[in-house]
This record gives structure tokens, C-alpha cells and sequence, in this order.
């Protein structure tokens, strides 16, 4: 048995044993997801709560003030951007602003890696997010939420930071490319789905994690991960499969036509998207 080999046994022996040091969320995300599922809390205890992070607070703002929200005044204090926002959207909007301080490392490699996997999913958000407004507005349906699409985009992938964790912590032996591409390709769907399940998320976000990239995986109702599909696809992260993403979407009414990704609006969606997190 090479080593990659025998090191993606061991990994995979670690998920059947749940022995797998999994990531848990940023510290700002738990206090703003416990603040929401207060039934008593109101928008000025929200601000506060948020108010803690520096960070969270200029990137809530500037998301209040972008188009993703299509608004013209711009706001300035945390408490105006929670009141535009809204309750219902902060928990999921606040808990994607926090995903990128999971994606850090020490190790040279390891963080290559992560800066890649950051990048990338920024790419997958900004498309997944301009094809479900273009959905929306094709199909003037809105049982599917943008900031959860937003959220389910950037962990769709959550899978790889446990092994890019391994790797750091035994990086003599596991922080080689070799083994990171093929533990990722093989196992980081189903630690994803993991993972979100011990955040405590509901059925459709642990179902993107775990299936968004096995085809085989159909919902039987559009779901998120159509729209997680083709943002991957269009990403340059579903290479050899691009025209089956794009052909099943098209068959299951989530795209109208592949032309569609190439519009203006599209594009128009897609770089508002971008703009969120950068």
C-alpha cells in the first residue's frame, strides 16, 4: 500500500470513528446564531451582539450598502445595516462573513491550499447566487432564500479543512499534494456533511455539503444544491463534469437555457456577489 494510500485509511478510520477533529464555527457566528433563535431578541440587542466584532460589523455594513440588497442610501452604523438586513437574514448572512477565519494555516503548503479553497468559494457563492436570482426572477418563486444560498455556497465545500488540518498537524508526512488531492476528492463530501451536523445545521445545508458533488444525488424538489452545482461548475470545480451540471439543470427548470449564464444580468449578479467578499 503506498503511504497516500495508507494515510487516506487512516483518515477515513478517524470519520468511521469519530475521531476526526472537525472545525467548530467562529465565535461571533455562535453568539449571532444564539442571539437569532432568541425569541425575545430585538434589532438594537442584535447590533450589540455584532458590535463585539469589528470585523463583522464593517463587513454587515458593507453588505447592507451593496446590491445584493438593491439599496441606493448607504447606512453607517451597525444598527441601520441589522434594520436593512433584517433578523431572519443576519443569522445566515453574519455566519458567512465569519467562514473565512476557518481558512488559516502556518504551514506554507497547507496554506496555499486554504487560500486556494477560500478563493475558490467565493467564485462558487458569487455564481450560485446570480443563478438563483435569475431563477427568481424567471420563475418569480421564492420558497429558496438568497442568504441562504449565500451560506450554503461557502460551506459547500467545508469537507477539506479537516484534512488540511490533519495535514498541518502531521505535516512531515501528510502535507504533500499528492495525498491532500486525493483525500479531498475522495472523502471531503462526506466529512462535510459531518461537519454540519455537528454545527447543528437543517437537512438541505448538510445535503449540499455531503452530495454537491456526486450527480447521482438528484432532490427530488430544486434545492440549494442546483444552485451550488452550477456556481461549482462555473468555477472550474466540476471541470469534467460542466455540460452534465448545466444539462441537468436545464432539465430540472433551475436554468432556462445555458445562455442565461452568459447575460448581463448574470453577470451584473455575479460580480455583486464577488463584491460581498472582497
Amino acid at each position: 500500500m503506498s503511504t497516500q494510500n495508507a494515510l487516506l485509511t487512516i483518515l477515513v478510520e478517524k470519520i468511521n470513528n469519530d475521531t476526526l477533529v472537525l472545525p467548530t464555527l467562529p465565535a461571533v457566528a455562535l453568539k449571532v446564531r444564539k442571539a437569532a433563535d432568541d425569541p425575545d431578541i430585538n434589532l438594537n440587542a442584535m447590533g450589540d451582539v455584532i458590535g463585539q466584532d469589528p470585523s463583522l460589523t464593517a463587513r454587515i455594513i458593507k453588505i447592507s450598502n451593496s446590491a445584493y440588497l438593491g439599496r441606493a442610501v448607504k447606512v453607517t452604523s451597525i444598527n441601520q445595516a441589522v434594520t436593512r438586513v433584517g433578523l431572519h437574514q443576519i443569522k445566515n448572512i453574519s455566519t458567512a462573513l465569519a467562514m473565512e477565519q476557518l481558512f488559516v494555516s502556518k504551514n506554507d503548503l497547507v496554506g496555499q491550499y486554504m487560500n486556494r479553497e477560500w478563493d475558490k468559494t467565493i467564485e462558487v457563492v458569487a455564481n450560485a447566487m446570480a443563478a438563483m436570482q435569475m431563477y427568481a426572477k424567471a420563475t418569480k418563486r421564492r420558497d429558496l432564500s438568497l442568504d441562504t444560498i449565500t451560506l450554503s455556497a461557502l460551506v459547500h465545500n467545508i469537507g477539506v479543512l479537516p484534512i488540511l488540518t490533519e495535514a498541518e498537524r502531521h505535516e512531515e508526512v501528510f502535507a504533500n499534494p499528492e495525498f491532500l488531492d486525493d483525500a479531498i476528492k475522495k472523502v471531503s463530501g462526506r466529512i462535510g456533511g459531518n461537519i454540519m451536523k455537528v454545527w447543528g445545521f437543517d437537512k438541505s445545508l448538510i445535503n449540499v455539503a455531503r452530495y454537491w458533488n456526486n450527480l447521482a444525488y438528484i432532490p427530488e424538489k430544486i434545492s440549494y444544491v442546483d444552485f451550488v452545482r452550477i456556481g461549482a461548475a462555473l468555477a472550474g470545480r466540476m471541470d469534467t463534469q460542466k455540460e452534465a451540471v448545466i444539462n441537468l439543470a436545464i432539465q430540472r427548470g433551475v436554468l432556462k437555457n445555458e445562455a442565461d449564464l452568459e447575460s448581463e444580468d448574470f453577470k451584473v449578479a455575479r460580480d455583486s456577489g464577488m463584491q460581498i467578499f472582497t
